[in-house]
């Protein structure tokens, strides 16, 4: 999966593709060669993540709170760290969607289509005009060989606080 970041002013315009990893230590690390990243710890009524772990992106959900500085920049990314919403963060997931079934359309359509869904979807989620927020947004993004062999359709938008850590959801926050 992939993430790219966008500008805030004037337009919505994609800066760059960046990706971002999460860098793992100590027999983690070996564990997640071995088998892979986790499911995120979630409770059960709720849904809810219950504990930090650095959890497979494909575990991650709308809701799901997540910590900026334990991302690495990297081409694709496995695994992310996520944290309870009730912990100190700077991102949150706070819009999903499917990209339809088919032959993987290109970078720059997945981009595209990443990019108006997102925007559509931040000020019905912040309660304020994305040209008003003080946050940014970026997204997670299937890659060609994940489209193909996982059938990986999801772009999930993320609401970035720019560094400022914040406990609870930014939903309706007009921040």
């Amino acid at each position: 999966m992939n993430a790219a970041r966008t500008t805030r002013r004037p337009e919505l315009l994609v800066v760059s593709a960046v990706a971002l990893a999460v860098t793992a230590s100590g027999c983690g690390s070996v564990l997640d060669e071995i088998s892979g990243p986790s499911e995120a710890q979630r409770d059960e009524p709720s849904g809810e993540v219950t504990e930090s772990s650095d959890a497979d992106v494909f575990s991650i959900q709308v809701g799901d709170c997540l910590v900026s500085s334990r991302l690495d920049q990297a081409t694709e990314i496995d695994s992310v760290p996520v944290v309870p919403c009730s912990e100190p963060h700077d991102l949150e997931i706070y819009a999903e969607t499917e990209l339809p079934e088919g032959d993987y359309p290109g970078d720059e359509a997945v981009t595209a289509s990443a990019e108006e869904f997102c925007a559509g979807e931040f000020e019905p989620f912040v309660g304020l005009p994305y040209e008003e927020s003080a946050h940014v947004y970026w997204y997670f993004t299937p890659v060609k060989d994940g489209w193909n062999t996982r059938d990986d359709r999801v772009v999930q938008c993320v609401i970035d606080t720019n560094g400022t850590d914040v406990t609870g959801s930014l939903q309706g926050s007009a921040s």
